[in-house]
């Protein structure tokens, strides 16, 4: 005899499941209007792939892959790695949504952070969240540690943009306060919900919006007008850690081409040929020089030491020349 208590509970716990993988699927406004995401061009669970091998994405340095997520660096000293989309992005207005991760052991210090990038020059390592510094595109920069505290008007962790043509530098030990076009301050690290970051360029308008306390709403971070960017360019995700560390991990990434009416007055134009650029940057702030580094005890004893002995030598060579000048004038009254 069928317990239909028991096929109630099967069909309402099956529903439940089918419920949960379409919000895990479609959970955005590009989605729900038909637009999917670019599959050669986005990274979900499962990963597909044997061992470390994903089909359309690189890895680099320290970034390892698991079921459940890729770690991009473990909570672990001076490690950086990274991930990369194999195939340039050819659309000239998109999206992209990154579930991402950013958790550790430490409390009050922690770092660096890991950054977005839709660059020229992939898979090249440096000192910028992972990636090298002087590159041509787009970076979008997730900091977690302050370099230089006193001469920010914000807090960390701190989300920002810069635009490169290839010829100016990074300034990681003041944060980028130099090159950054916007910015704003998010609380991801260490969040108990699902954190997301969306970055959208349509119309030469670039968008960053966050989606990190839970209640499944995006929330503005900043946008930028009058920013080009070429099409044919390469989608990344890098992070970096120094003398502090933490996980940096990506969960998935959706991109997405947007089909939106061009109000530019060139709709024609070849995207693949120009200069990036940007006609808006954050107002300048005076370049503050590192303050020096304190003293230590032993190096004030020493420089008291030296003092000392320097006051010594300045009065025996003192006496010395008196005495050496009183026996010269005895010697003329003889």
């Amino acid at each position: 005899m069928l317990n239909l208590n028991a096929i109630n509970k099967y069909i309402y716990h099956n529903l439940l499941i089918c419920l949960a993988i379409i919000s895990y699927v479609c959970p955005n406004e590009w989605e729900d209007k038909g637009i999917y995401p670019k599959k050669e061009h986005s990274l979900v669970k499962p990963y597909q792939g044997t061992g470390m091998t994903i089909p359309s994405w690189d890895f680099s340095g320290s970034t390892m892959v698991t079921t459940s997520f890729i770690r991009i660096t473990p909570d672990q000293q001076s490690r950086m790695g990274g991930l990369w989309n194999k195939i340039p992005f050819d659309f000239r207005n998109w999206e992209v949504q990154i579930h991402f991760k950013v958790s550790g052991h430490g409390k009050d210090l922690f770092g660096d952070g890991m950054a977005f990038w839709y660059i020229r020059d992939p898979l090249k390592p440096g000192n910028v969240f992972g990636n090298s510094d002087f590159f041509v595109g787009l970076g979008i920069f997730l900091d977690t540690y302050a370099n230089q505290n006193g001469i920010h008007s914000h807090g960390h962790p701190y989300i920002s943009a810069m635009v490169n043509n290839g010829t100016n530098h990074y300034d990681h030990d003041r944060d980028g306060t130099h090159s950054e076009m916007a910015g704003c301050e998010s609380k991801f690290r260490g969040s108990d919900h699902d954190t997301y970051l969306a970055i959208r360029y349509e119309n030469d308008i670039l968008t960053v919006n966050t989606m990190i306390d839970g209640t499944g709403d995006w929330k503005e971070c900043f946008t930028v007008k009058g920013v080009r960017l070429p099409t044919g360019y390469y989608f990344g995700v890098t992070a970096a850690t120094g003398d502090l560390s933490d996980n940096h991990d990506v969960i998935s990434i959706k991109s997405y081409e947007l089909e939106v009416p061009s109000v530019m007055n060139n709709p024609l134009e070849d995207r693949s040929k120009i200069i990036p650029s940007a006609s808006i940057f954050a107002p300048p702030r005076d370049h503050t020089p590192d303050p020096p580094p304190p003293m230590s005890g032993f190096k004030f004893f020493l420089v008291i030491l030296c003092a000392i002995i320097g006051v010594i030598v300045c009065v025996v060579v003192g006496i010395m020349v008196f005495q050496k000048n009183q026996q010269n004038s005895r010697k003329r009254f003889y």
